[in-house]
């Protein structure tokens, strides 16, 4: 038993271990998962001078009230989040891209995001968790994952295996950029979709539905019409896909999604706005934009290299 630990006051909304995900699994039905934001999962690690591979705790809209047990730890909370941290003598109005120091018997409030979806939770050290098929990422839908494929509950503890013993003062100055219009490529069955429905896919604004959760982004609004056929055989699908099931209404596969389909798809989110993407809320409105794939390979060249850059900087 590790003398390290969290102890969960309130698990808060949707809130599970993530990591990269796991890879080359779709085969047997098993999609990548790992963290929704993967800029944010990142600079989480590395603000706590972990590697960049170690899971962390992801949460939507509200996180966990944790108190802590053991020796000093640095702990960091990436996205764009409402937190403060609970000492014996004072509480911290906590910053997001800030590492902060706790001691035995601090608690840590994640109260919310704002106006965002998710956020994220890194300590300086390991969470010791079991790891399945390579990966510790919580797949909540068919129960894969650590903690038995299921999400984080209230009088759970979370035990810390190893600490991090360079427990610098870490600080990045990052702003989480809204999006305008979200870029897509066209979709292997883009050509399904009459020119009127294609032109309100484009040229429409649609809502974010409630509906919306890891494996997939509801949208609502104008109906994308079909002129061929509803259904077709189904085929593979991958993060970001968007497919346009009978009602009209527009579906984003999002990490925790099936990996085959049988509604046709009319494009595919680039890589590039993935993270921005997950981030819309619930009611918020969203915009599509066409480009070509070269535009797109460009996009995501350039995404990778301020996110390294960004990594560079802590």
């Amino acid at each position: 038993m590790s003398n390290n630990y969290f102890e969960i006051i309130r698990a808060g909304v949707n809130t599970t271990f993530q990591d990269k995900g796991r890879n080359n699994l779709y085969h047997i039905g098993i999609p990548f998962s790992g963290s929704m934001d993967n800029r944010n999962y990142l600079l989480a690690n590395k603000l706590v001078g972990n590697k960049l591979d170690l899971p962390v705790i992801e949460f939507a809209y509200q996180g966990p009230l944790l108190k802590y047990s053991g020796d000093k730890i640095n702990i960091a909370i990436t996205g764009d989040v409402i937190f403060e941290i609970r000492k014996k003598d004072n509480k911290i109005e906590g910053n997001c891209y800030e590492s902060y120091q706790l001691e035995n018997g601090d608690e840590i409030d994640i109260l919310s995001t704002n106006k965002s979806v998710y956020g994220y939770f890194a300590v300086s050290g390991e969470f010791n968790l079991k790891l399945q098929w390579g990966s510790c990422s919580i797949n909540t839908k068919a129960n894969i994952g650590s903690n038995e494929g299921k999400k984080l509950d209230e009088g759970q503890k979370i035990n810390i295996s190893k600490l991090n013993l360079n427990q610098e003062k870490k600080k990045i100055n990052y702003f989480n950029s809204k999006v305008e219009n979200i870029r897509v490529i066209k979709g292997t069955n883009f050509n399904y979709f009459s020119e009127e429905g294609i032109k309100n896919f484009f040229e429409k604004e649609f809502t974010v539905s409630k509906l919306s959760d890891r494996m997939g982004m509801r949208l609502e609004g104008p109906k994308i019409e079909n002129i061929v056929s509803p259904n077709i055989k189904s085929e593979g699908l991958l993060k970001g896909v968007i497919q346009v099931p009978p009602d009209g209404n527009p579906i984003i596969m999002l990490s925790d999604h099936g990996t085959i389909g049988g509604y046709p798809k009319i494009g595919v989110v680039v890589s590039a706005d993935y993270d921005r993407l997950v981030q819309i809320s619930s009611g918020s409105k969203i915009k599509f934009k066409e480009i070509e794939l070269s535009d797109a390979v460009t996009l995501f060249k350039l995404y990778e290299m301020e996110t390294q850059n960004l990594i560079s900087q802590i």
